[in-house]
């Protein structure tokens, strides 16, 4: 006679119940998921663009025992390091019992976020008003900007040999700039069966207004522009022309907020790839010392392309390690760092996209990732045939499988690719470690309105990635 089989017991083992970490977790669990996002969006009013981000990720190294790695004569077991890449890169390293002869686990996250660059000659004035004319950087919406409050952040190399840092517009007394729109009233069709259509905003469209007070006389030809030009000079010593050897972005002057009654929902600017690169940097100072050598990377450039000498595909990363390897084993040879990229992992902290309510046909809904149901893993991402990534292998992915399930607080969710199949698509730095050898998969926190000046994450995902990067650290 055969075994009665216990179908609903059958289910329960061999299906994959999704559950939210809400649904999953603790009290006293969810309470440290909520503290920790309070200095989570501290940090985002702060680290506003990649000069930032790096100098206040420096302050919090040095907290927690970091040193310069120019400081140092030679590393032992313990030691903790940063380097730092022309103030848009900081590089930083726990030597491990093994050196660097066993390989490494390595975190890397983005710090460039999609903004509106000054050109290199922006200042314009028009009917009687002055603007400055920009540049997006990354992939936006173009529409989404005009109509909202923008702050000016960056450095104006003057022609004295002194830099000049700027910040204005996110202190409440401070003025605020902004892209202008055209009314609804003059923005629609002229009438039945007209071939004019609602305007669409162009790149050369996002021009910054700066103010309209003219200088005190009618004879200066542009007389409103000289009353900037003149504020600039006064407060900050700069002329039109050292704007050519400036860098000032154009950024949501919008402080992170609580979203929803439950305030278990973060809008802010930066979500991408602040939510990641933060929870890496906390998870790698609170890392106990392993074997293995541990490595968090925050990188620019991401945005397009990861191009450039602060993007990953620099040689800065091979260099860092060079001088580990020096320092630490007394070596200075390509080969080893190679031979240790083979035997390393690593996870690309990036963010994802979550399951949006109303724009439901443009997701797999059975490989798509949920907001608050914690780590979205990505194993590949791409466009159409894969092209354009790298994917994560199966012995990889079970081998992080095995190390999340030695945290009871760490919820998972898997995916691969943005959206259906020849629907969406886009890049990470991921597939710039695999080009070294280095197994690696995405890892990260799944967003709502993503690459809008505002963007939308949970708190239970955000400190999910952080228990995850931890325990992928720690084992």
């Amino acid at each position: 006679m055969s075994k009665k089989i216990n179908y609903q017991k059958l289910e329960k083992e061999l299906k994959t119940e999704r559950k939210s970490c809400w649904e999953i977790w603790d009290e006293k669990t969810k309470q440290t998921a909520f503290k920790f996002c309070e200095d989570y969006k501290i940090f985002l009013n702060e680290a506003k663009t990649e000069r930032e981000t790096v100098e206040i990720s420096i302050k919090l190294a040095k907290t927690y025992g970091f040193k310069n790695i120019k400081e140092m004569k030679s590393l032992k077991t313990g030691d903790k390091v940063y380097a730092v890449n022309r103030d848009k890169n900081l590089f930083l390293a726990k030597i491990g019992h093994q050196g660097l002869s066993q390989g490494m686990k390595i975190v890397m996250a983005h710090i460039d976020s999609p903004h509106l660059d000054f050109k290199t000659t922006p200042i314009y004035e028009d009917e009687n008003l002055v603007f400055a004319k920009t540049h997006y950087y990354g992939g936006i919406k173009k529409y989404q900007w005009p109509a909202i409050a923008l702050a000016l952040h960056g450095v104006v190399c003057l022609e004295n040999g002194k830099n000049v840092n700027i910040k204005i517009g996110e202190k409440d007394d401070e003025p605020i700039f902004m892209i202008t729109d055209l009314l609804p009233h003059l923005d629609r069709p002229a009438g039945p069966g007209s071939k004019i259509e609602s305007r669409e905003i162009k790149g050369e469209d996002l021009n910054l207004l700066l103010g309209s007070l003219p200088v005190n006389d009618s004879k200066v030809k542009e007389r409103v522009k000289l009353a900037i030009l003149e504020y600039l000079y006064n407060k900050y010593g700069i002329k039109e022309g050292d704007l050519v050897s400036a860098e000032i972005q154009a950024v949501p002057s919008e402080k992170a907020r609580d979203l929803g009654f439950d305030r278990s929902l973060i809008s802010a600017y930066g979500h991408d790839d602040k939510a990641c690169s933060y929870s890496a940097l906390m998870s790698f100072f609170d890392a106990k010392i392993t074997e293995q050598t541990q490595v968090c990377i925050l990188v620019d450039r991401e945005e397009i392309g990861s191009e450039g000498n602060t993007g990953i595909q620099s040689l800065f990363l091979e260099s860092f390690m060079l001088n580990i390897l020096k320092l630490n084993e007394n070596k200075n040879n390509l080969n080893d760092i190679y031979h240790s990229y083979g035997i390393s992992q690593a996870i690309s902290a990036d963010v994802t996209t979550a399951v949006d309510p109303d724009y439901k046909d443009v997701y797999d809904l059975r490989n798509a990732c949920r907001m608050g149901f914690g780590l979205a893993i990505e194993r590949y991402t791409g466009y159409g045939g894969k092209y354009s990534t790298s994917e994560a292998s199966a012995e990889f992915l079970q081998k992080l499988r095995m190390i999340f399930k030695k945290n009871k607080n760490i919820v998972c969710q898997f995916s691969g690719g943005i959206g259906k199949v020849d629907q969406g698509g886009g890049g990470t730095i991921a597939k710039y470690l695999a080009n070294r050898n280095i197994d690696v998969v995405d890892a990260g926190v799944p967003l709502f309105n993503m690459h809008a000046p505002l963007e939308i994450a949970s708190k239970a995902d955000i400190y999910c990635a952080y228990l995850s990067y931890k325990t992928f650290f720690e084992n």
